[in-house]
């Protein structure tokens, strides 16, 4: 890895701040993050924590943080738990975003999603 972020990103501070950021978003999702919030403990403003993930994880940190909440209410909906519990767990305001999302992202909306998976 080392190899790999010295050729694309030189400074190894960056790197790191970038990583933390992320471990703060895998940690947290379930939270109601703001982008101040990520980028806070970066320790960059907010414009340029935003170019910095993106050029590091090719997206955004919203859509980084969209895709782990999606990757875990996956795993949620193969327990017995709710569509609508699931989506508080994972971070989401509201059950009609997170269903709307969720078929963006899989196809199915969460109610189909564990029913075939069941």
């Amino acid at each position: 890895m080392e190899k790999f972020t010295a050729k694309l990103y030189p400074d190894p501070f960056l790197c790191r701040q970038i990583i933390q950021a992320k471990r703060f978003i895998d940690t947290n999702y379930g939270s109601p993050l703001r982008l101040t919030d990520i980028a806070g403990e970066a320790f960059f403003s907010p414009f340029h924590f935003i170019r910095l993930f993106r050029k590091f994880y090719g997206r955004t940190p919203h859509q980084y943080l969209i895709e782990v909440r999606i990757k875990q209410a996956k795993r949620l909906l193969l327990t017995d738990k709710k569509v609508q519990e699931v989506c508080f767990l994972v971070g989401f305001d509201s059950p009609s975003s997170f269903t709307g999302l969720f078929r963006k992202m899989t196809g199915l909306t969460p109610s189909e999603f564990s029913a075939n998976q069941k």
